[in-house]
């Protein structure tokens, strides 16, 4: 009686990764003061009604708050006719859902980030989820000076582009180090130990 049910949201970039809905979510959301239109990723372990039940409410707010951008959604097998049913109560909204069904271990790429899925062991069919940032090798402002580069194009570089200045090209490789090791994040639930969870 003292908690919401099941869900993390995750923020990066200014994206917002949602993993499962349970009853309330909307709720816990404003209590923290999150509005939950910039979400654009929904990810479901399951689709026990403690997972997901918060959807429909969730789905709405979004509309209300004059949504437009697509949401992404991934879960096991059936997720589009489990959603569709949620979505009696929610039918009309200003916003297109693209829906990610799983039944293996799935990596798939966002910009700037991926989320591996990868199934664990529950009584029904289930999976786990990280959520990997890559990084980029590190910045070296001297190398930038010594080749002559504007700061007004280190950015582009800093974001692994490749500029042009005084009429050659340089590349992001000569300013920037080696990729560094990334940032993860792993969400499970509702599983017996499975070795998948310790290698995703």
């Amino acid at each position: 009686p003292y908690r919401w049910l099941t869900s993390l949201m995750m923020r990066y970039n200014g994206k917002s990764i949602l993993i499962d809905c349970g009853e309330g979510t909307q709720i816990a959301m404003k209590e923290k003061g999150w509005s939950p239109n910039p979400i654009d990723v929904i990810c479901f372990t399951h689709y026990h009604a403690d997972h997901i039940s918060g959807l429909p409410g969730l789905l709405l707010g979004m509309g209300n708050e004059g949504r437009e951008e697509s949401v992404t959604m991934i879960g096991p097998k059936g997720l589009t006719r489990v959603v569709g049913a949620l979505r009696v109560i929610a039918p009309e909204l200003p916003f297109d859902i693209n829906y990610i069904e799983l039944d293996e271990e799935q990596d798939i790429e966002f910009d700037g980030f991926s989320i591996n899925a990868f199934p664990v062991k529950h009584k029904v069919t289930c999976y786990g989820y990280t959520l990997n940032i890559k990084r980029k090798g590190k910045f070296n402002p001297e190398v930038a000076k010594a080749l002559g580069v504007p700061v007004t194009l280190w950015k582009n570089l800093q974001n692994g582009e490749d500029v042009e200045a005084d009429g050659r090209i340089i590349k992001s490789s000569e300013v920037l180090g080696d990729v560094r090791k990334g940032l993860k994040v792993t969400y499970c639930t509702d599983t017996r130990p499975k070795d998948t969870i310790w290698q995703s």
